[in-house]
């Protein structure tokens, strides 16, 4: 997960970091997203407002960064199909979502990323980027398995299984079945296998 290029001098304190990371799930869930300060973080976790803005441009990248990258560093699945791989990261994904810190940030979130567009560019190339590599290791794997071929679009495909969450558990608030992460994997599956 890279959050910001690092700056020379001193090296970060991984403490410090999980208090900062820490401290916004919290306030985001007792607090709300638009009540929820660098400042109130700051306190949280005992650290100057400096240090956050050293690794995060404000509010908006810090709160997206402790809420949905939870799962950035977990071991990537390998369940040997296709379907079982993307099942186990919708899973991970509809987890995040459904989350106290998660329903509490998203409508806020939504509201920042749409009125400033370099917001929206940052978190795509920078946040998003563990998420596709993950998904493209899952696709490499099919692909020496001859499920697909090796020229799958991995962007779309994660836009759209994100896209789906999104819609089911955030938008419309849907509580989602224990088939829905089976049921989104078989059917993007099926539309990029090899026929």
């Amino acid at each position: 997960m890279s959050s910001s290029s690092s700056p020379k001098g001193r090296p970060r304190d991984p403490r410090s970091h999980a208090a900062i990371i820490g401290a916004t799930g919290a306030l985001v869930v007792e607090v709300g997203y638009a009540a929820t300060s660098i400042g109130a973080v700051a306190a949280r976790a005992g650290v100057g407002k400096d240090s956050i803005y050293r690794r995060w441009s404000g509010k908006a990248e810090l709160v997206f960064e402790a809420v949905f990258t939870t799962t950035d560093d977990a071991p990537i699945p390998n369940t040997g199909t296709l379907t079982g791989d993307l099942t186990e990261l919708l899973e991970s994904l509809i987890d995040e979502f459904r989350t106290p810190a998660g329903s509490a940030a998203l409508p806020g979130l939504l509201a920042d990323f749409a009125a400033d567009p370099v917001l929206r560019t940052r978190i795509r190339t920078d946040f998003l980027a563990p998420s596709k590599d993950r998904l493209a290791v899952v696709f490499d794997r099919a692909a020496q398995r001859g499920e697909i071929a090796t020229d799958k679009p991995v962007d779309l495909v994660l836009d759209t299984l994100a896209g789906a969450v999104f819609f089911h558990v955030a938008l419309v608030g849907e509580s989602p079945t224990p088939r829905l992460a089976g049921q989104l994997a078989a059917m993007i599956s099926r539309g990029i296998e090899i026929r």
